[in-house]
């Protein structure tokens, strides 16, 4: 029983991380990006800034071309 519910937790975990995994992507280069910028890496900070962007781009490319 106890492995039937480890199971469908990591089953579930993995389906959600399929799902959102571009979303989480971006969100945590987008919280590096303010962390580069407040550490005085204002530069830094503006490139890795740009990285949520191209990653939700790609996701949205990918996806649309699974589907056609």
């Amino acid at each position: 029983m106890f492995k039937l519910i480890i199971y469908l937790t990591i089953n579930h975990i993995m389906k959600f991380l399929e799902k959102y995994y571009p979303i989480l992507l971006a969100f945590f280069s987008f919280l590096y990006s303010i962390y580069l910028w407040f550490t005085g890496n204002e530069l830094e900070g503006i490139y890795v800034g740009l990285w949520p962007i191209t990653i939700l781009g790609f996701a949205i490319a990918i996806r649309q071309r699974r589907k056609d």
